[in-house]
């Protein structure tokens, strides 16, 4: 990638047709690949391996001098002292890819100086292209997106099955499994909050993160801290990702169950 200049085509077309591997593979929601689980409640499959090795190779290609963290390859420290770094998920929402369901995605995240700096996400079961750039506006397929304009959290949306009964004044709304999926629903404004008080790794989240943050949503962690990529240890503690009116209301209701789980240890 010549002077650090983003071929914006080339990343789309490796993206897209990691993307339609994966869909070939899920065959209509008939999927037949091979799967087990790395740890107890984590399933992998052979799509998530392929799309992997995919995406490394094209990828590699187009900026051989960017480092490598995804979900389904073996960290480095290499990553740590090149000026870029590929952050993946080749398969956000293995759950739903290999139940049948829609609501999974492959997230391409280029990062830059612990920033993003290019985000896609591609969902080809939902007919879905999402984009964004550090410098311009986020898309789905075109069409440029802007969170909501809510400023009162009772009655937010939510994606989620049910809520806990301290949140019963925020509303449910279609979840589909993989996370960066439910945060482009707030840049969509099709929901107005995601929110998690566990440790999450930087794949599940960083592309999503910026297409939210252009579409001027608030991406921070569970403490209200903004988020930064390309850490040596790649987590963060929980995620707030809101409509911007309600992300501090949001932040006053969640923080305090994150120090309590964090056992009271500051941010």
């Amino acid at each position: 990638m010549p002077g650090a200049e983003i071929d914006l085509r080339a990343i789309v077309s490796a993206v897209a047709d990691a993307a339609d591997h994966a869909l070939t593979l899920w065959a209509g929601g008939d999927t037949r690949v091979r799967q087990w689980e790395k740890v107890p409640g984590h399933p992998v499959c052979e799509a998530d391996l392929e799309v992997d090795a995919l995406l490394r190779e094209r990828l590699g290609l187009i900026d051989p001098e960017a480092g490598w963290l995804s979900e389904e390859t073996a960290d480095t420290v290499h990553r740590l002292g090149v000026p870029r770094v590929w952050v993946v998920d080749p398969i956000d929402g293995t759950r739903d890819y290999l139940r049948g369901r829609r609501g999974w995605a492959v997230s391409v995240a280029l990062i830059e100086d612990g920033a993003v700096r290019l985000g896609i996400l591609a969902a080809p079961a939902r007919n879905e292209l999402w984009i964004a750039q550090a410098d311009g506006p986020a898309t789905r397929n075109g069409q440029t997106l802007r969170a909501g304009n809510r400023t009162t959290l009772p009655g937010a949306r939510v994606p989620a099955d049910q809520l806990p009964r301290i949140d019963r004044d925020l509303v449910t709304v279609e979840k589909p499994n993989s996370i960066a999926l439910r945060m482009a629903m707030v840049a969509a404004d099709e929901a107005d909050l995601v929110a998690t008080v566990r440790w999450g790794n930087e794949w599940d989240v960083a592309a999503a993160a910026l297409i939210c943050q252009r579409a001027g949503a608030t991406v921070t962690d569970a403490l209200g801290a903004p988020m930064r990529f390309n850490r040596p240890k790649p987590t963060a503690f929980g995620l707030l990702c809101a409509a911007p009116g309600i992300h501090a209301a949001a932040t006053d209701r969640l923080a305090p169950r994150a120090r309590e789980i964090l056992g009271g240890a500051p941010g």
